[in-house]
Parts: structure tokens; sequence; C-alpha cells
């Protein structure tokens, strides 16, 4: 069963071959017997899981179910799911109990799904390989001598090692697709705005988008049809027609045209990487579809503009953690500022506090035009980038991330070296766009390796349909981590 795809795990509730107590026991047995190696998960509550297991059972059995309905799904500790725990993998927030659902929690809930548990992930989103965590860092399923990915890095690796039958991510500069590449699954970004985020506790409010993360396209889209929504209680969610984003899974290739961007095929890429990114390309061609080399020119500038934009964001965002409403306290102080100032700096780990610091530095009076504004309108120009190359595309593609996993440890002490592994990543938000990562194949260390598909606003259901009409000819999404 725990390679199932959803919809045969729907079809098997829906025959009564298998309960949803069942098929929820039997992931929480391999959590048990797996999350202490691998650390995917954070919080793990059977007794909530099961009940909600036995709800479902009830459902089915009145012939109310939904293609969800009874399926155990890991939600990211980013989003907030009343009486569980909810984390952010951050000291801060190590005791906080959330009163309410998000939205996508509240879809998950009327579809009758299972709350697995909380997955890890790097603390509020901010870093490239979950090791940033409070609660210490995730092994990748491959190999335990490598990171994940990040910051949706837990998520990765139980639907990776089958600890899951698929999970929630979000993505503020790729932390939906890195970590899927990473680990070997799927996962999509929907465009900014199509699933809300309420209720998701915010890092960067004009880039964090959530998503889906599974074992194939297809499980992606029935998960999408779930998580995707207008909510009023969100400014940013965006007040569109319900979608079916499986609508166009069956649709033949013959006369797509693919977009290779020759900033992706340049200096920095691996050649392992670009190897088995090149023969999914060729596949692609053996599908009917057309290539066209296109230019992304300010690719180069993704990076620089991210983390002065983000990190603002993220100084503005994280200031509401000073131990007064709720979360981490410092227990010992002489007044309101020193607590202020022993909470922040107790409660919060390194890479967060770097970037609180480079956020204050660039909305300060002195340096807002010379950083902030001018990030801004180098973000438009990358946005108009995608505008120009779309004319000559239906998709865009490349690698997801420039290397296989790297180990643990390895990039902990060079900031700048991790930030680039979202090189290929990060433009997507900028621009707001629909991006997904799809597993072709491994590098020379048997590490996975990960496409990049890239569509329009809106067009998640045609890179749905791109990357199905791939894993129907190919079976690397298929592939389980030997020894999990």
């Amino acid at each position: 069963m725990i390679n199932s795809t959803l919809k045969e795990l729907s079809a098997a509730l829906a025959a009564k071959k298998i309960s949803s107590r069942e098929l929820t026991q039997t992931f929480l047995d391999r959590i048990a017997q797996l999350n202490p190696t691998l650390n995917a998960y954070i919080t793990v509550d059977p007794e909530k899981s099961l009940a909600q297991a036995d709800a479902a059972d009830q459902r089915i059995a009145q012939g109310a179910a939904g293609p969800l309905t009874g399926i155990p799904i890991a939600q990211k500790d980013i989003f907030c799911a009343k009486g569980w725990r909810t984390t952010c993998a951050s000291k801060m927030l190590a005791n906080f109990t959330a009163p309410y659902d998000a939205q996508v929690i509240e879809h998950f809930n009327a579809a009758g799904a299972v709350n697995l548990g909380k997955t890890n992930m790097d603390e509020f989103a901010m870093g490239s390989s979950n090791e940033t965590s409070h609660f210490g860092a995730v092994k990748n399923p491959w190999d335990a001598l490598a990171v994940p990915g990040g910051s949706s890095g837990g998520s990765a690796a139980a639907v990776a090692a089958r600890l899951c039958a698929a999970a929630t991510g979000t993505d503020t500069g790729g932390s939906i697709r890195q970590p899927a590449a990473l680990t070997g699954i799927t996962g999509i970004k929907p465009t900014y705005g199509v699933v809300s985020r309420f209720g998701m506790i915010a890092f960067a409010s004009s880039l964090d988008q959530g998503g889906p993360m599974a074992k194939s396209a297809e499980d992606c889209a029935l998960l999408l049809n779930t998580m995707a929504g207008f909510d009023t209680r969100d400014s940013t969610s965006l007040d569109r027609p319900v979608e079916d984003y499986s609508r166009d899974l069956a649709q033949p290739l013959k006369g797509l045209k693919i977009g290779l961007p020759k900033e992706y095929f340049a200096e920095g890429l691996a050649p392992d990487v670009a190897k088995a990114v090149e023969a999914a390309i060729a596949e692609y061609k053996k599908l009917g579809a057309q290539t066209v080399e296109i230019s992304l020119p300010n690719t180069q500038l993704s990076i620089p503009v991210y983390y002065v934009l983000a990190p603002a964001e993220a100084s503005s965002n994280l200031s509401r953690y000073d131990g007064v409403r709720y979360g981490y306290r410092a227990p010992e102080y002489t007044d309101l500022s020193d607590m202020y100032k022993k909470t922040r700096a107790q409660g919060f780990g390194a890479e967060v506090k770097r970037r609180i610091l480079i956020g204050t530095y660039v909305l300060s009076a002195g340096y807002y035009d010379a950083y902030y504004l001018k990030a801004q309108k180098l973000r438009r120009l990358i946005a108009q980038d995608f505008t120009e190359a779309f004319k000559q595309c239906d998709v865009i593609m490349g690698p997801t991330s420039p290397t296989t996993a790297f180990n643990l440890g390895e990039k902990s002490d060079d900031p700048v070296s991790m930030y680039l592994s979202d090189i290929y990543t990060i433009a997507v938000n900028l621009a707001g766009l629909p991006g997904m990562s799809v597993p072709v194949g491994f590098g020379a260390n048997g590490r996975p390796v990960g496409l990049q598909i890239v569509g329009n606003y809106f067009a998640e259901a045609k890179m749905l349909n791109v990357a199905h009409q791939y894993q129907l000819a190919t079976d690397w999404h298929a592939r389980m981590p030997g020894g999990v």
C-alpha cells in the first residue's frame, strides 16, 4: 500500500480492501520505525490521527467520500492546525499549540483527509538544507549523509521514505521544488495567490506559497484540487473560478514548445545533473515536444534581489515574536526592553537572526532607496524576462538545482554557497509564476536529480499534464530509496 498512488488508495478504501484506520496505522508504524533516523516529523499524535481515520471510515461507509477521504497526509509544520503543536521548527514556537486551522488544513479536513503529523523544516522556512531546524537536521532517505533540501525537507523526506501518502510544503524561493528534486519526488508551487496563506506562518509575504508534494504529478493534481481556493481572510488570495487541475493530464504533448534558457545550462551546473536533465528533454522530444532556446538575462540578479526582499519582509513579519503574547519568553530579564532582547536572542536561530539583521538594514532610512527600492525594480525586470520568454514557448524547462543533494554540514559555514543552490528556482517566486520539479534520474553519487518545469500564470493544469505524460513514459517517480 505504501507505494500506491492517491487514486489507488482511494479506490482501495472505497472497495473496503483496507480501512483508513489500517492505512493510517501502517504509516504511523513506519514513522515509529524510521523517523528516529530520518527526523522527518516534529510532531506525531496517533490518537488524533486515528480519530480522524475513524471519522473518515464512517464517511466512506455512508457513501459520502471524496478523492482524499481517509488518505493520510503529512503537514509541514508551518501550517496552523487546531489542537496541534505548530512550531515552525523554532525554539520561539516550540510549545505553541495552534488555536485555529489554516485554510489549507480546513480544506483537507473538509475533504476527510487524515493529518498524519507535522513535518520538520528549516526554522521559519529559512534555509535550503533543513539544517536550521531547532529540532535537528532531516536526513535524505536516499543517503543519510546528505541533506534533503529545504525548507520543506521534512515533507520531502516523508514522501520519499513512504512515511505518508503525500505532504504539504511551502515555497518562498524554491522550498518545495528544491527538496523535491533532492529526494526524488514531485512537488509544485502554484501561481502566487492560488493557495491561501491564512494560517501559514509568514516568512516573506509577497513570495510565500503553499503547494503539494507527492510521488507523482497525478497525485499533486488531486492535492492541489483540495488546497487551492479563494479566501477572504488572505488579502493576497486570488478570487478565481474553481479549477480541476487533473483535467488535462491525458492530453498528448505533440506540438508542445519547451523553452530552454541558456542561462540554466551555463557555468555552475554539475555535469551529472546536466546529463539527467538533457536525457529528460530528449524523452520529451520523443513524446512530440519541440525545444527552443530562450534567454532569461536577469537570472543572475535573482539571488541578490531575493536576499534583499525576503529578509526585509521577514524582519517585519518576525517582529511579532517578542515574548509578550505567545511563544517563547526569556526566563530572566530586568525590564521590558531586556525581555525583548533576550527573548529574541535566545528564541531565534543563527540563520533567522542573520536574515532579520539584513532585512532591518535594507529597510532603514539611509538604505531603503539603495537596496529595497532598487530590488523591487529589478524584480519587475525578472518578471518581464518570463513574459517575453512565454511568447516563444509553452513551458520552460531546466534543472531544479545545480547539484544533487550535498552532504550534511557541507555548506553550513558558507551561506552564499547555500543560497546559490536556489539559483534556478528563486526567479519563479519573484515573478509569482507556477513551477514544479519532477524526478528525472540520479547523479554520479546515486542521489536524485530533478527537472524544473515553469509555466505561465495559472498554467498549473498544463504543467501537470506535461509532467504526467513524462511520468507515464518513465518510472523515476516510482523509485523508492533502498533500506526504507
